[in-house]
């Protein structure tokens, strides 16, 4: 038989549009994953975009701040009062990494360390200490719900990576110090300082600044004026933490210094 005539017989038709079919499924379930993969890109990106703004605007509420003020006794009216990192006296932001973060410099948002001996001491069955470094509490405060869930902990984790990504180490820490609360209604340094010492954060001394890193992580309880014992103790650690991590900071900043130099 002529191939021209081969090309018409019903086996040949049933053939192509068999054919035609099978190119029409693929075509369509390729355009549902390049379409879901669209979808999945921009939901894993969409929490990026209040980070690079927050990198350049000041938060005037939190996440936390907001949680707190629906609790029962509410607070009054919260509000920021922002101040500067540098305005403020150095001692500040070294007490707070002192306190909360001594690998701050160290670390890309995640303190493997301390994760380390939390585990350890969690299958020890001692007491489970903290490991969330600054970035993971600005994180948190800036974001996210307070509760321990592990969904809350992903999210966590994954906004943190992108702030370490997106700001410099001197913005997490601006934004720690006036988003971290001090208090049952005080948030920010600026708050904590006129509330407590009756001064502004830029005039706080060594004393002030470890003081109030005591009431942390739990503000709700403690307080930086009539302290515990325990406080008292903890407040001078801070005062001597915080000059020598400023000392070995200096001197690690010069020997880089002179290394780039060369």
């Amino acid at each position: 038989m002529p191939l021209q005539r081969l090309r018409f017989t019903p086996e040949y038709a049933r053939r192509r549009t068999r054919a035609n079919a099978h190119d029409r499924r693929r075509r369509a379930r390729g355009g549902w994953l390049a379409r879901m993969a669209r979808f999945t890109l921009v939901v894993a990106l969409l929490p990026v975009a209040p980070i690079v703004a927050l990198r350049f605007v000041d938060p005037p509420l939190t996440a936390f701040m907001l949680a707190r003020a629906a609790t029962t006794p509410p607070c009054p009216p919260l509000a920021l009062e922002w101040k500067q990192l540098a305005l403020l006296p150095e001692h500040v932001g070294w007490s707070a990494i002192a306190a909360e973060d001594q690998r701050f410099y160290q670390h890309a948002g995640f303190d493997l360390n301390a994760i380390r001996a939390a585990l350890r001491d969690r299958s020890d069955g001692r007491q489970l200490r903290g490991a969330s470094t600054l970035s993971q509490q600005v994180t948190k405060n800036l974001f996210l719900w307070p509760d321990r869930s592990w969904i809350r902990k992903a999210l966590e984790g994954y906004l943190t990576l992108w702030l370490e990504i997106v700001w410099p180490k001197e913005r997490i820490l601006e934004v720690y110090l006036n988003v971290a609360q001090f208090g049952p209604c005080t948030f920010g340094i600026g708050a904590a300082s006129q509330h407590y010492f009756g001064r502004s954060a830029t005039e706080l001394t060594r004393d002030q600044a470890a003081r109030l890193m005591t009431t942390l992580p739990n503000p709700s309880v403690r307080r930086p004026i009539g302290m515990t014992p325990f406080q008292d103790q903890r407040a001078r650690q801070i005062r001597g933490q915080a000059r020598t991590l400023a000392r070995q900071y200096e001197r690690t900043s010069h020997t880089n210094q002179a290394e780039h130099s060369r």
